[in-house]
């Protein structure tokens, strides 16, 4: 059967049911006595060793059949549930997460799990498996998990399997020619799915007088049997036929317990009433930047109609805008996934590194299931990645320390995600020492990231902020986890080139928080139009607070900066001619129109000539000729088919 049409669906699945195995593992750790958990992960395996031996996997589904093993008499309270149970069975889910991604790159799953497989059979059995060549000796016959499957799927679809032991004669000269015409005989019969010995000892004559072979085939056995016979110097044979009655015993590598009380163990099923279908990403992809191009369309016969004034253009256009709005709604819904994805892979993460830097952690994450853009999705796992590895390592003290502190010996770590107008928040919360102010001050200082004079004036918030400086760390040593000042500058880049934000707060002796904000999607956004002289630019309304007209005399300039009291509060003013080298003009109006933007507790005002409206624009990118503009993020295409640039509110407030 050709397998390749179903590698990605194959990959998919098995990658969902890796995850519902390692995250039943964390779960059965903090609860040893849920069996619904053990059970929950076992048909996970289940499944998995099904689908590789079905995809031919063997080693996969051999290695899931181990970790089967386990699990049964976890679940069946022949095993208790200790860490060293946990971690090997962990251990056993990483290799296969290793032979699922050298399948993803185009290999066959192959891997040497020597040692992890000793470990599941003492856990079971007390003693390490040492098994002969793939656990068969000559002239047995012992299917592993692939093989099995192709004799289920024989006997379902009708045909027969036979396990057939031929016996030379001992005088026997040609050995590995008998064996050759004997294989001729059983192929013409139906198919080979197995040897022993194998066929490359046949072929070399490493056997004694006598092997063995499962066949599959459609006829007869005493018609095989007969057809053998007739090859010279065969001294006998035996034909064993694996009847649909005797499967489930003839097959089974282990023999099956007796079912317990509460019935047999409650089957997988689809959930009724919701059809899915897996889309390649890259039609989704394809898909927005078509829409994309409508609505730069749309936009353009808005302008149109505008200028025409047809009431039923107008009427048109009005549905037309309507239909698209829904449209766009539906394709962003295509492209929302949960953050789940991501925060899945952080307790296991956790539990790993507390072990390495022996500290007693604790990880609770909530939010999952809040949506973002999957292009976010994919490049926030790296900077969470670095935050919590932060958190762990600077944060979280020992559990000695804590102790002495009055704290428990197991610290905390929430990780959590919610809503927040257009944008998604994630907190990274911990309990540990916090931040000390005269430590990062004193290495700021050693690095030359501010001067003395600086530092007498910064406030706690602008201190912490210190921490996302290129090459700034305040680790003593360096270490496989810090140290190498490579870190929370590489978090702050990151989040940024997403339109994101990443802010820190801490209260020392109690703990830190992280706290990263991130647009809901990056390509059509919501935007007010300004002109400044003749061309026209596009604000984010995300980071728009108010718009307003300002008295020219409204506008102080203390210390050199411009500045407008708005609600009480003095804000900084920034003309955008002068930033952006638009030829100035004379004012004769004797007011400006101003934007009030916002970047976390800061406030700006961008001068402007005149506003033109509210409008949705398609993000696009500058591209790699024009590489990190100074206040620009993007581009976009107005109704007129002229260019505006998309100002990147966060560069002009700092």
């Amino acid at each position: 059967m050709e397998m390749d049409q179903y590698l990605d669906v194959f990959l998919d699945e098995s990658r969902d049911h890796l995850k519902t195995m390692n995250d039943g593992l964390l779960a059965l750790e903090n609860e040893p006595g849920e069996i619904s958990v053990v059970q929950e992960i076992f048909r996970g395996a289940h499944t998995l060793k099904g689908m590789s031996a079905t995809m031919g996997y063997s080693d996969m589904a051999e290695l899931t059949h181990k970790l089967e093993n386990v699990l049964d008499a976890l679940r069946n309270n022949e095993l208790p549930v200790t860490t060293r149970a946990v971690d090997i069975l962990l251990q056993g889910a990483d290799e296969l997460e290793a032979m699922i991604e050298n399948i993803s790159d185009g290999g066959d799953g192959s891997r040497d799990v020597s040692r992890v497989v000793s470990g599941l059979h003492i856990l079971v059995n007390g003693e390490a498996d040492v098994p002969s060549e793939k656990g068969r000796s000559e002239g047995s016959v012992q299917l592993n998990e692939y093989e099995k499957t192709v004799v289920e799927q024989a006997l379902d679809q009708g045909n027969s399997a036979f396990r057939i032991r031929v016996v030379l004669r001992e005088d026997c000269l040609l050995k590995a020619a008998r064996v050759f015409m004997v294989f001729e005989v059983l192929e013409g019969a139906g198919e080979v799915i197995q040897a022993v010995p194998s066929v490359e000892k046949l072929e070399e004559e490493e056997f004694d007088s006598e092997f063995s072979v499962v066949v599959i085939s459609q006829e007869e056995g005493q018609r095989i049997e007969e057809r053998i016979l007739k090859v010279s110097e065969i001294e006998a044979v035996e034909i064993e036929e694996v009847g649909t009655e005797s499967k489930s015993t003839a097959l089974s590598a282990t023999p099956k317990k007796e079912a317990k009380a509460e019935g047999p163990e409650r089957p997988v099923t689809a959930r009724k009433g919701l059809q899915t279908i897996r889309v390649n990403i890259e039609r989704l992809d394809k898909l927005m930047n078509l829409f994309e191009e409508l609505v730069i369309d749309k936009g353009r016969l808005e302008k149109i109609s505008r200028e025409i004034g047809s009431g039923d253009l107008t009427e048109t256009v009005e549905r037309v805008a309507r239909v698209s709005g829904d449209i766009q709604e539906m394709i962003l819904t295509l492209r929302m996934v949960p953050i789940e994805q991501v925060f899945g892979r952080f307790p296991k993460m956790v539990r790993d590194l507390a072990k390495d830097l022996e500290k007693e952690v604790k990880l609770n994450i909530s939010g999952g299931e809040t949506e973002l853009d999957r292009t976010v999705v994919d490049e926030i796992g790296d900077p969470l990645v670095h935050l919590l590895r932060n958190s762990l390592d600077h944060g979280i003290e020992s559990p000695e320390l804590r102790k002495s502190k009055g704290k428990p010996r197991e610290g905390t770590v929430n990780l959590k995600a919610f809503y927040s107008g257009n944008h998604v928040l994630i907190e990274i919360q911990d309990d540990g020492a916090g931040i000390n102010r005269e430590s990062v001050l004193r290495k700021a200082l050693e690095n030359n990231v501010v001067t003395e004079t600086e530092a007498e004036t910064l406030s706690d918030r602008e201190v912490y902020e210190l921490l996302f400086a290129s090459g700034f760390s305040t680790a003593e040593a360096i270490s496989d986890i810090s140290g190498r000042g490579v870190g929370l500058d590489v978090v702050k880049n990151k989040i940024e080139s997403l339109g994101g934000r990443v802010q820190v707060d801490s209260d020392p002796g109690n703990g830190t928080t992280f706290t990263i904000q991130l647009p809901l999607t990056l390509s059509i956004i919501a935007a007010m139009l300004v002109e400044v002289g003749k061309e026209t630019y596009a604000v984010p309304l995300s980071s728009i607070v108010e718009i307003a007209v300002i008295p020219e005399e409204e506008i102080f300039t203390p210390h050199k900066q411009q500045m407008i009291d708005f609600r009480g509060k003095m804000v900084p003013v920034i003309s955008l001619r002068h930033v952006f080298g638009v030829p100035e003009q004379a004012n004769t109006s004797g007011s400006y129109p101003v934007v009030i933007i916002r970047k976390g507790d800061k406030l700006a005002g961008l001068l402007v000539d005149a506003f033109v409206g509210h409008q949705e624009v398609v993000m696009k990118s500058l591209g790699n000729y024009l590489p990190e503009i100074f206040g620009i993020s993007g581009a976009t295409i107005l109704g007129d088919g002229q260019v505006a640039l998309i100002i990147d509110c966060n560069t002009l407030i700092h």
